[in-house]
């Protein structure tokens, strides 16, 4: 082998070793950095789903009195159509007769 063989093939070995001793720190630089940022959003999710859960919750309650009240209203409604109807004052129509049939 010659002498400028032996030399190019040592430059590149350098550069290669360089190059990969880079390339590894780099790699940990962002494996670190992405471990950060991991743990900082998953916080924030566990907070965000926090607020989420008591939304819906507050919405489930709010959603179960509303479904209470139409069922109220809607005993009150039969209650005063009974009334009406025991009275004479109210005359049951059939929805097919409504219709023309």
């Amino acid at each position: 082998m010659s002498a400028e063989l032996i030399g190019i093939l040592a430059v590149g070995a350098t550069l290669l070793v360089g190059l990969g001793g880079l390339v590894l720190a780099l790699q940990t630089r962002t494996d670190k950095r992405l471990d950060a940022m991991e743990a900082q959003t998953g916080k924030r999710f566990d907070a965000m789903e926090a607020r989420t859960g008591k939304r819906f919750d507050a919405l489930e309650v709010r959603l179960d009195e509303v479904q209470a009240e139409v069922r109220r209203l809607g005993e009150r409604v039969a209650r005063s159509e009974g009334l009406m109807q025991g009275a004479g004052l109210l005359r049951v129509v059939s929805q097919s007769a409504a219709a023309g049939d």
